[in-house]
């Protein structure tokens, strides 16, 4: 069966935060912000996410019973691709990223990951946690879930960092390196995990970990439109709503959710 539209799921989750807390409360702000009347549901490319069934929201998930945080994620994500949809998950902290790609990897087993970030979070344990939100990618790429990983907006490399993406054979592309020029393509289906840290603070205040001197929105949109893949899910995380200044990071991630919901509509389901 054809995949026809996204689906937005929210996963009110910061348990796996180091510094601090407060991703857990993004989800409903970012809704807030997308139904928001300064603006509109259009996308840039044209297509109208307010029309009647252009995507369906599953909802927040609710973790008060301290059950199994992660096996709840991934079979919720299993439960929406299973309807033929393409998930999109608002964040919630980094970690939430693991169990998802758990998830999408038995429906793509050959999937590649575009993933934004100031940060690389591929620590193989951070503060003493191998579930940290510093760590997904690490986990993700030893369990080999995806077949590839960029990273893009990258500014914060330790050396333990460099060494995992070259354990891993991970493309990143630093901010240093950066040019307007650059496009991706991907043979596989994409997945694309948003870091709102990724942006530079000026254009995503509300953020934990802020790192001056990152991607604006415009260069974020402009990697996002010009990709040459079949997207086929994504996350934006680590909004924290507790910094945020006059909403401005809310309406960014609600910016960011349109444009890669459209490009989950322009395209089909992808090759497995």
């Amino acid at each position: 069966m054809k995949i026809t539209r996204p689906a937005i799921i929210g996963f009110p989750f910061d348990e796996h935060s180091s510094y601090l807390r407060g991703a857990a409360h993004a989800p409903p702000l970012i809704r807030q912000a997308l139904a928001c009347p300064s603006s509109n549901m259009w996308t840039e490319s044209g297509i109208d996410l307010g029309a009647k069934d252009a995507y369906f929201d599953a909802g927040d998930l609710d973790f008060s019973s301290r059950s199994d945080a992660f096996a709840d994620i991934e079979s919720a994500i299993t439960h929406l691709l299973e309807r033929n949809l393409k998930p999109i998950s608002l964040g919630g902290d980094h970690s939430i990223t693991y169990p998802v790609i758990r998830a999408f990897h038995k429906r793509y087993p050959r999937l590649s990951i575009l993933h934004f970030d100031a940060h690389s979070d591929i620590y193989d344990v951070f503060e003493g946690n191998r579930l940290s939100h510093a760590c997904p990618f690490a986990r993700i790429m030893e369990e080999g879930l995806v077949e590839r990983l960029v990273q893009v907006g990258i500014r914060t490399l330790s050396r333990h960092q460099r060494d995992q993406v070259a354990r891993f054979g991970v493309e990143v592309c630093e901010m240093k390196d950066w040019s307007d020029d650059i496009r991706f393509e991907f043979r596989s289906p994409l997945y694309i995990s948003f870091d709102m840290d990724g942006l530079d603070p000026a254009c995503s205040p509300g953020v934990s970990h802020p790192e001056p001197g990152g991607l604006t929105v415009r260069q974020a949109v402009g990697v996002i439109q010009s990709l040459k893949a079949c997207v086929v899910g994504a996350d934006i995380v680590e909004f924290n709503p507790a910094r945020d200044v006059s909403g401005i990071t809310a309406m960014t991630c609600a910016k960011l959710l349109k444009e890669i919901a459209a490009r989950t509509l322009e395209q089909g389901e992808g090759k497995d």
